[in-house]
């Protein structure tokens, strides 16, 4: 445990609640730093105190030609319960009085991020700063009513601020320590995950898609979880953190703490004309019900930043149903259905030459996807005469046969979102499958011949 003074100790115990260290810079300590500054904030250093508190502290330097939102992404070391009090505290020293914002990110329960206002009065002395998550600043929705596992400092805010732009939160030199956050200790919860690996993709030329993340579609650049910005899917300035995970021995990305989480792909940028449409599967616990889950694509027309972006946002009025929750969501929608907007000062609407990034931002905190791409909506339709394999009649009404030169496995009829529908095994050369059941449409017929995969579309009259 740090050394604090005692009027210290007093001033957290007078708050009325049990405040558990939830948060340290010792060596050994788990937790800390997450990820690079942002905002073109300076890195943090964690270095020696001074005065009445010489254990190692976080140096936190502003840097005025930043953005007034610049700061840094902590992972506490144990979890912050704001279900009964939302008020925390924080030992800081600076010479000059300031205030800043803080953050708890990662909410499993109630909002997935809060946001509170803190002040130091100055004077080169330690004080025991307490906040409160009770009211809506900069777009986060109040008050904090869940276990939450990360937290955010802003380097910079104003008293009496509700956002950092309009008026813009000024950014004047300063420099100030921070150390021994504290709150009350939750304890993890429960944490649900699909049970099933999400829909397998149709059959798709390889040529017709751009993806960013699936088994299936080879990616557009080789993308990790750590170690910089420009090839990740875990970018440093969203306070979202993604893994990777097995889900039934499918590889899928699991984030917490949305908030926001960006995937960068500096090295695979690329052009996205006549890329019609767009799909992504993704996977939630938290009831969907009035909940948001907005993506976008950035632009950046061949220069080192955004000029313009294609965003959606998905809602229970279209692609994410209420009461979806605890099941996969395919969302495959026509890439017009996007909205272009210009980012200052740029004028590029409605460039998509020069697609670098992916943002992702919702209030549904955790969140697992797969099969993350744009495509022309095409299917490998020849693929079946490649294969010697009979299908008719198409377009059918109630039923249709296949017909192989050699034993079939398996037929497995898919939609257009990738979902099955049908599945048959066998081991037979010719079968029949009744699909009086299926709605009319367009949909991919896969069979399984000698441990080769083919497909084929078929229409349902």
């Amino acid at each position: 445990m740090k050394k604090i003074t005692l009027l210290l100790v007093l001033l957290t115990f007078s708050l009325g609640f049990s405040q558990d260290l939830l948060l340290g810079f010792e060596t050994g300590e788990s937790g800390g730093v997450n990820g690079g500054p942002f905002g073109d904030g300076p890195a943090p250093v964690v270095e020696a105190g001074t005065g009445t508190n010489t254990t190692q502290v976080l140096k936190i330097v502003g840097n005025p030609a930043g953005q007034p939102w610049q700061g840094i992404n902590l992972t506490l070391s144990s979890l912050v319960n704001l279900t009964a009090t939302q008020t925390m505290t924080m030992d800081v020293f600076s010479d000059t009085p300031i205030t800043f914002l803080v953050k708890v990110t990662g909410g499993a329960t109630g909002p997935a991020q809060v946001a509170a206002s803190a002040s130091h009065t100055g004077g080169s002395t330690w004080q025991t700063v307490s906040f409160t998550f009770n009211t809506s600043l900069d777009g986060a929705p109040a008050p904090a009513t869940g276990v939450y596992s990360g937290f955010v400092i802003h380097t910079y805010w104003a008293p009496g601020a509700v956002a950092f732009f309009n008026p813009t939160i000024p950014t004047p030199a300063r420099t100030f320590y921070v150390d021994n956050i504290r709150g009350p200790l939750g304890t993890p919860p429960v944490d649900p995950a699909p049970a099933t690996a999400a829909p397998t993709p149709p059959n798709r030329p390889a040529a017709d898609v751009k993806s960013l993340f699936s088994d299936v579609y080879t990616p557009v650049a080789v993308m990790g979880y750590s170690g910089g910005d420009d090839n990740t899917y875990n970018t440093s300035w969203c306070p979202g953190s993604t893994s990777l995970v097995q889900i039934e021995g499918n590889n899928t990305n699991k984030i917490v703490g949305l908030g926001c989480e960006g995937i960068a792909f500096l090295a695979g940028r690329f052009d996205a004309t006549g890329f019609t449409r767009f799909h992504i599967d993704i996977w939630t616990a938290t009831p969907t019900q009035d909940r948001v889950f907005s993506f976008k694509f950035s632009n950046w027309n061949s220069t080192t930043g955004e000029t313009n972006a294609f965003e959606y946002t998905a809602t229970n009025a279209n692609v994410m149903p209420s009461g979806s929750e605890g099941e996969w969501i395919s969302i495959d929608i026509p890439f017009s259905s996007f909205n272009c907007i210009n980012t200052p000062p740029g004028n590029a609407c409605p460039n998509v030459s020069d697609f670098a990034q992916f943002v992702i931002t919702s209030d549904l905190g955790t969140v697992y996807y797969d099969n993350l791409y744009l495509h022309k909506n095409t299917l490998g339709v020849s693929s079946f005469e490649t294969a010697k394999i009979k299908m008719y009649p198409n377009p059918a009404t109630s039923n249709f046969t296949i017909e192989a030169q050699d034993l079939i496995s398996n037929v497995t009829v898919y939609n257009l979102l990738g979902q099955e529908v049908i599945s048959k095994n066998l081991n037979e050369q010719e079968t029949t499958m009744d699909i009086s059941t299926l709605s009319n449409g367009v949909y991919v017929v896969k069979a399984t011949v000698n441990g080769i995969v083919s497909s084929s579309r078929l229409v349902k009259q």
